[in-house]
Order: structure tokens, then sequence, then C-alpha cells
């Protein structure tokens, strides 16, 4: 096929742009006493999980997308860790919940994030309130992999992204019915499958936890 401009060039323009805003980002994740640095390409940021995971640790995972996309799982487990997750299927509400509380006590707790803003804050909102939970108090070390595309200006749009775009591909991955899946616009959601009902905001580094931010320069998860 023909084309009016250089493929490679638009790959050199979307990487440099990735790395720019991402290192903005980390900067300021820096500041506020995260340990944050950036992976040009999925395979870098896995290997970089890979080194962060003490042998022989424990690792939760969260509702992550982006943990997923990467391997990250199968990898550890491969490895050797134990990983407890609770996306198993035929679960009974009470094995969910287990897991779920079992996550947030490993020694690591490996997730992404809904958005990481340029003033180095992290916004999440879930639905059930582990993944935030976990990311506050529990562990011993937390690692966030998270994609360029999660990255925002500030809190406004950090929630703005999540209301227009993470909540409804999250509630069409479930197929629930709430307005924003069916439309792709939030609203005054009243859905009992609503999934925004815990809001997030980590503005500095949680006393007692190691935490990790992997900022990677391509778009991954929601």
């Amino acid at each position: 096929m023909n084309r009016d401009i250089d493929e490679a060039l638009l790959t050199r323009i979307r990487e440099t742009y990735a790395r720019v805003r991402s290192e903005q980002a980390i900067k300021a994740l820096q500041r506020n006493g995260f340990e944050a640095a950036y992976a040009a390409t999925p395979e870098e940021a896995a290997q970089k999980v890979f080194e962060l995971v003490p042998a022989g640790a424990s690792v939760g995972v969260g509702g992550s997308m982006t943990a997923r996309q990467l391997g990250l799982l199968r990898a550890l487990a491969e490895r050797g860790h134990k990983v407890v997750h609770h996306w198993l299927p035929g679960l009974t509400p009470a094995e969910a919940r287990r897991l779920r509380l079992e996550e947030s006590v490993c020694d690591v707790y490996l997730t992404s994030s809904n958005a990481i803003t340029l003033d180095g804050k992290l916004v999440n909102v879930d639905g059930t309130g582990n993944r935030a939970g976990a990311m506050m108090y529990g562990p011993g070390r937390v690692i966030v992999v998270a994609g360029y595309n999660k990255v925002v200006a500030d809190v406004d749009e950090a929630v703005a992204r999540i209301k227009a775009v993470a909540a409804p591909m999250n509630a069409i991955r479930y197929s629930y019915k709430t307005p924003c899946a069916l439309t792709g616009v939030c609203n005054d959601c009243s859905s009992p499958d609503r999934l925004c009902r815990v809001t997030a905001i980590i503005e500095r580094r949680p006393n007692s936890i190691r935490f990790n931010v992997l900022l990677v320069g391509a778009e991954l998860g929601f």
C-alpha cells in the first residue's frame, strides 16, 4: 500500500511523545516519594518487574489488564513465585473475598493505575475497593505498571479519563448494563452494576510501603 507519510517517522514521533510525557510524570512521582522509572517497551517493562520482585516473594495481583497483557502472572509463577489473584472462573463470593484479602498481604502487590498525573499523583476508581486499599496498606512493596496512555494533566483530567474510558471499557468487559457501557457516556448512574464506587487519590508514597511506579512507552490496559 502506498502511503503519504513514512511509518517509521510516525513510530519515532509516538515513541518520543510517550517518553517525554512519561518522564515529566516520573520526575513528579519521584518528588512525591515514589520510586519511578520508564520502560520503552512492554518487554523491557516485564524485565524491570522481574528485577523488582525478590526471590521467593509472594505476589498479589489486583484487577489489572496491564499485568495480564504483559504476561506477568504466568511468568512470575514459572519463576517459582506464589501468585495470588481473584480473576478465576467459578469463584463463590466468599472465595473471591478471601483471595482479595490474601492479595493485599502478599510480599508484593502488582497492579496498574487508572490514571497518573503530571504532578505525580495516582488516581483510581474501584467497585470493591480492594485494589485501592492494597495500594495504600498491607503489602511490603507495591509495583504499579502503566502505559503512557494513563498519563494525564491533573486529578480533574484523571477522573474524567476514568469516567470516559476506563469505567465504560471495564463495564463492557464484564457485560454490565451500566449507562456508560450502553452509551459510552457517563451519567447519573444508579445501576446495581455500577463500578465507580470508591475513588482514591495517592498524593505521596504511603508510609511503610516501598512503592514503584513503572511507566511504559506503549498503550496498555484501559
